[in-house]
C-alpha cells in the first residue's frame, strides 16, 4: 500500500502517495492523551470569518474499538477525581466526545505494531465551521468532502507532533430568494467576497501535540488579579467549600541557572512574525512583543521573549502547534486584533498561542477603513449580524477572546479626524505614518499580553488625573494608565492645550504585577504565603484591575462607572465632557472643511460619523453613573482584607446628578446637533460605489446616541439599584448631599425631554423623535412584564406618567402651535392615555 510512498517522520508519521496521505498511529499512542486543535489559515475576509484564526483545541486520544476500526475522542477535562471510586463514578458520569472515527488501513507494523489510516477523516468539519457560517449568514452551509482535500504544503513533522492542512469546501444548492415582504427583523447577506456565494473554500490547520513529558506545576487564580484559567471540577472531596479549581494559564518558564538574579530561561517563550505582515510593519511589531520583557526582567529572567521573523521561502506554516506567531490578515473589516492560546486542561500551561491582527490598522492612514463603513453597516453590525467566529469551545475560549473591533476602529478614526481637523497632523506627514505605528504598537503589546495569560483590566485607564495626562512630561515618563491590557482611548486635547502621549508605549505597572504572580519562580514549600504576598497589593492605586464581567460582559450589566472600554482619566465623566466638546469642535471644523480634488465629502462623512459614534459610547458609559455602584477588588478573609473598604459603595450622588446634567443638557439637547443646511445638502456619496445614494439621516444618528441612554436609565437594573441604594446608606449626616432616589431620576428625566410643555414652545423634529422613544419606553413598561420593573418602579413610573398626561392635555390645547406639533401632542397624548387604561399584559 505504502508502496513509493514519501514518508515524513513525526509523532504521527505522514506518508503522502500520489493524492493519498496516511497517518501512522504507534501502538504505544493509542488511549494515551494528545492535544488536537484546528486553526485557520483560509476564510472570508468579511464579518469575522477570517484567516490567521487560531480555532479550538482539545485533549483528545486515539482508542481503537475492535480491530478494524479507530475512535478519536474529546477527553473530558473539565471533571476529575482522585482515588478508584470516584474516578470509576467519574467516568459512568461524564462522557467523551467522538471527535472523527477511520477504518484501519493496514495490518500492525511486524515490530513496531503502528498502524495506518487514511486522513480522509480529516476532511470533515470537525472544528464546526458550518455552524458559524450558518450563524453569520443565515445559510445552511454543507462541507462537502469530495471536493475538499489535503493540501500538499502546510504540514509539519517532528517527534513532538504533527500538523495536516485541508482545502474544505462549503457549499449550498442554491441562494435563497429574498422574502416578498421586509423582515422585521434584518437579515444578513450572502457573503459579498465570493465569485459565487453558493461555494468557499476554509483553510484548516490540524495539530496533533504530545504533551509535556512532566506535567507542569499548576498555580492557582486568585480574583484580585487578571489571569486566564483553565477551570476543572475536583470530585476527590465532598468536604472543599467549592469543587471549582481555576488554573492560571501561563507559558513554563524556568531558569538556567536558578540560583542568579538574573538568568536566561531554559526555553525562551519564542514568537514568530509571520512573512505575511508587510514589512513596514515588522519593526514595530517585533517592538510591541519585546516590551514585555521589562516584567520579566523584574523577576530575574534575562530575554525570557524572543521574537524571530518567518523567512520567506520556508513553507511551514506558524499556524501549527510548534510556533506561537503573530500574523496579519485581511478583510472589509479588517480594524480588529486577537490574541488566544492552547493551554493544557490538567494544569493551564500554555502550549501554542496565534496573534492575529488586521490590516486595517495600517490602511487608517489611507482612510480606506473609516470610508467604507457606512452608518447602514454599523446598524448591521450593532444588531449582531457580523459577530466573528471565536474559534474556541466553553466558557475558556469565550474568556480568553479578545477582539479590538468596532470601537477601536471608531476610537481611532475619531482620534485622527480630530487631529487632522484641527491641523496637528496632515494626512501625508510622518507625524500620521508615527501615529499608526504607534497605534499599532499598542494593539501588539495588548494582544502578547493575552497570550502571556492577562486579561483585559478595564479600570487601568483611571490611575491619573486629566492634568497629569495633559503633561507631555509626566505621560512620557509614566504613560496614560496602569496597564497595556485595557481598550485605551486617545489622550486627545482640547484646541488650545498641550499635546501629551497619544497613547501607550509600554506596559504599565499593573501589567509588571500580573506577569510576578504568574511567572516568578517561588519554592514549593512557600509559594502559598508567597502569591498571597503578591496578590495582598491590589489595593494599592496603580494596581487597580477590573475585567470584562465588571465592564458590562459576561451577562453582567456593569456597574461601576470606572470600568470603561475607551475612556481615560480618573474622572471619566469630565473625559465624556471632553469629547462632547471635541466632537462639536470636530464637527465645526467640518462644516468648514474645503474637499481637496478627488476628495469629494468622504472626510466631511467620516467626520460625522465618528463623531457620532464617539457620543453613543459616551451616553452609555455616562449613563451608568446613575445608580452606580463603585467597586473594590478585595478577598475577605485574607490578611490585607481587614479593614478595607467596602466592596460596593453607591456612586456619590453629586456625581450622578452631573452625569444626569450631562446627558440632557448636552446629549438630549437638539443644540448639540445643529448643522449648517448647506453643508448637509453637500455630503456627496460615493457615486462610484453602487450604494449607499441617500442623504445620511441626522435624526437617525442623534436618536441612536439618545436611546442608548434612555436605555441604561429606564433598565430594571438601574431602578432596582436605586430603590436598594438607601440599604448601603447609613444615617444621612449633616452636610452630605442628598441621596438621589429613582423618584429624582424619572422626575429629572421626564422634565428634561418634555421641557417644551411647561415652556409653552414648539418641539423640534430631532425632540419630537426623543420624545417618542421615551414614551415608547413607558408604554411598554406599564403594559408589559416580560421584564418587569421592579413594583416600586412601576409604581412611579405610573404615576410620572399620570403627570405627563396631564401636561400633554394642556399642551395639546394650547393655540397657535404648528401642526406637526400639534399632531406630536395628540398622538402622544392618545398613546399614553391608552396605555394608562390597559391592563398588564402578562407573559
Amino acid at each position: 500500500m505504502i508502496k513509493d510512498a514519501k514518508k515524513s517522520d513525526g509523532l504521527l508519521a505522514l506518508w503522502r502517495k500520489d493524492d493519498k496521505v496516511w497517518l501512522e498511529i504507534p501502538a504505544a499512542l493509542f488511549d494515551q492523551p494528545l492535544m488536537f486543535s484546528v486553526n485557520i489559515s483560509h476564510a472570508l475576509g468579511e464579518r469575522g470569518l477570517v484567516g490567521s484564526t487560531m480555532g479550538p483545541n482539545w485533549l483528545a486520544s486515539f482508542v481503537k474499538v475492535g480491530s478494524a476500526q479507530i475512535q478519536l475522542l474529546a477527553l473530558n477535562t473539565e471533571h476529575v477525581a482522585t482515588g478508584a471510586a470516584q474516578q470509576l463514578a467519574l467516568a459512568q458520569n461524564f462522557s467523551r466526545s467522538l471527535l472523527a472515527s477511520m477504518p484501519v488501513a493496514s495490518a500492525p507494523h511486524p515490530e513496531s505494531k503502528a498502524v495506518l489510516v487514511d486522513a480522509v477523516f480529516l476532511l470533515s468539519d470537525i472544528p464546526s465551521y458550518g455552524r458559524a457560517l450558518e450563524a453569520t449568514f443565515r445559510l445552511p452551509y454543507s462541507p462537502d468532502r469530495g471536493n475538499s482535500h489535503i493540501r500538499p504544503t502546510g504540514t509539519y513533522t517532528n517527534a513532538e507532533g504533527t500538523t495536516v492542512s485541508t482545502n474544505m469546501h462549503f457549499a449550498i444548492p442554491r441562494l435563497p430568494a429574498p422574502p416578498l415582504i421586509p423582515s422585521p427583523v434584518p437579515q444578513p447577506a450572502p457573503p459579498a467576497t465570493l465569485p459565487d456565494a453558493r461555494s468557499l473554500f476554509i483553510g484548516y490547520v490540524y495539530n496533533f501535540s504530545k504533551l509535556p513529558a512532566q506535567a507542569m506545576a499548576p498555580r492557582k487564580a486568585d480574583g484580585r488579579i487578571g489571569h486566564f484559567f483553565d477551570t476543572v471540577v475536583d470530585f476527590s472531596s465532598d468536604r472543599r467549600v467549592s469543587q471549582r479549581v481555576h488554573y492560571i494559564n501561563r507559558w513554563r518558564l524556568e531558569k538556567k541557572d536558578p540560583q542568579a538574579a538574573l538568568s536566561e530561561p531554559i526555553k525562551p517563550i519564542t514568537y514568530w512574525l509571520d512573512k505575511n505582515i508587510p514589512p513596514e510593519y515588522r519593526a514595530t511589531v517585533m517592538a510591541g512583543v519585546l516590551e514585555w520583557n521589562q516584567a520579566f526582567e523584574r523577576i530575574g529572567f534575562k530575554n525570557a521573549i524572543v521574537a524571530l521573523q518567518q523567512p520567506d521561502d520556508v513553507e511551514w506554516d506558524t499556524l501549527d502547534s510548534a510556533h506561537a506567531s503573530l500574523r496579519w490578515y485581511l478583510g472589509l473589516d479588517s480594524g480588529s486584533a486577537t490574541g488566544p492560546n492552547h493551554s493544557d486542561p490538567r494544569t493551564g500551561e500554555i502550549l501554542d498561542a496565534d496573534i492575529k491582527i488586521g490590516d486595517g490598522w495600517g490602511r487608517f492612514l489611507r482612510r480606506e477603513v473609516v470610508e467604507q463603513v457606512s452608518f447602514a453597516q454599523a446598524d448591521q453590525r450593532q444588531a449582531g449580524l457580523t459577530a466573528p467566529w471565536h474559534g474556541g469551545h466553553g466558557d475558556h475560549a469565550a474568556q480568553a477572546y479578545c477582539n479590538y473591533a468596532d470601537d477601536a476602529l471608531s476610537e481611532m478614526s475619531f482620534a485622527l479626524d480630530a487631529l487632522f481637523a484641527q491641523g496637528e497632523i496632515t494626512p501625508e506627514s510622518p507625524e500620521a505614518e508615527a501615529f499608526v505605528q504607534g497605534y499599532l504598537k499598542n494593539v501588539v503589546m495588548h494582544e502578547v499580553g493575552h497570550t502571556l495569560g492577562l486579561k483585559h483590566n478595564f479600570k487601568a485607564s483611571t490611575v491619573y488625573t486629566q492634568a497629569q495626562l495633559s503633561d507631555p512630561a509626566f505621560t512620557e515618563a509614566n504613560g496614560l494608565g496602569n496597564s497595556v491590557m485595557d481598550y485605551s482611548a486617545t489622550n486627545l486635547p482640547l484646541p488650545g492645550e498641550r499635546r501629551a502621549a497619544l497613547f501607550e508605549r509600554t506596559i504599565g505597572p499593573y501589567d509588571h504585577w500580573a506577569i510576578e504572580y504568574a511567572y516568578r519562580p517561588l519554592d514549593a514549600k512557600t509559594e502559598i504565603d508567597d502569591l498571597e504576598h503578591i496578590a495582598s497589593r491590589s489595593t494599592e492605586p496603580l494596581l487597580a484591575f477590573a475585567d470584562d464581567a465588571d465592564a458590562d460582559g459576561f451577562g453582567s450589566e456593569g456597574v461601576d462607572p470606572l470600568v470603561n472600554r475607551f475612556d481615560l482619566g480618573s474622572d471619566p465623566l469630565a473625559f465624556f465632557e471632553r469629547r462632547l466638546q471635541l466632537t462639536r469642535e470636530l464637527w465645526r471644523r467640518a462644516q468648514d472643511w474645503k474637499p481637496r480634488a478627488g476628495e469629494g465629502a468622504l472626510r466631511q462623512r467620516s467626520m460625522l460619523a465618528t463623531g457620532f459614534g464617539q457620543l453613543r459610547s459616551s451616553a452609555g458609559l455616562a449613563s451608568k453613573y446613575v445608580g452606580g455602584m463603585n467597586t473594590v477588588r478585595e478577598v475577605p478573609g485574607t490578611p490585607a482584607a481587614a479593614g478595607r473598604q467596602a466592596t460596593f459603595v453607591p456612586v456619590d450622588p453629586a456625581q450622578q446628578r452631573r452625569a444626569l446634567e450631562f446627558l440632557t443638557k448636552g446629549l438630549f439637547s437638539a443644540d448639540s446637533f445643529r448643522f449648517a443646511p448647506q453643508f448637509l445638502a453637500n455630503l456627496a456619496p460615493d457615486y462610484v460605489e453602487m450604494r449607499d445614494r441617500a442623504p445620511l439621516s441626522i435624526p437617525n444618528a442623534v436618536l441612536r446616541v439618545q436611546t442608548t441612554a434612555l436605555d441604561r436609565l429606564l433598565s430594571t437594573g438601574t431602578a432596582a439599584r436605586l430603590l436598594d441604594l438607601p440599604l448601603y446608606l447609613g444615617a444621612a449626616a449633616a452636610g452630605k448631599p442628598r441621596p438621589i432616589s429613582l423618584a429624582e431620576v424619572y422626575g429629572t428625566l421626564q422634565g428634561a425631554i418634555w421641557s417644551e410643555l411647561k415652556a409653552g414652545t414648539e418641539i423640534a423634529p430631532l425632540r419630537r423623535n426623543l420624545q417618542r422613544e421615551h414614551l415608547r419606553r413607558v408604554q411598554s413598561a406599564l403594559v408589559r412584564s416580560a421584564t418587569p420593573l421592579p413594583p416600586d418602579a412601576l409604581s412611579l413610573l405610573r404615576l410620572y406618567a399620570g403627570r405627563l398626561q396631564a401636561e400633554l392635555r394642556v399642551a395639546a390645547a394650547r393655540p397657535g402651535l404648528s401642526i406637526e406639533t400639534q399632531a406630536h401632542l395628540q398622538d402622544g397624548l392618545n398613546g399614553l392615555s391608552e396605555a394608562l387604561r390597559a391592563s398588564m399584559q402578562r407573559s
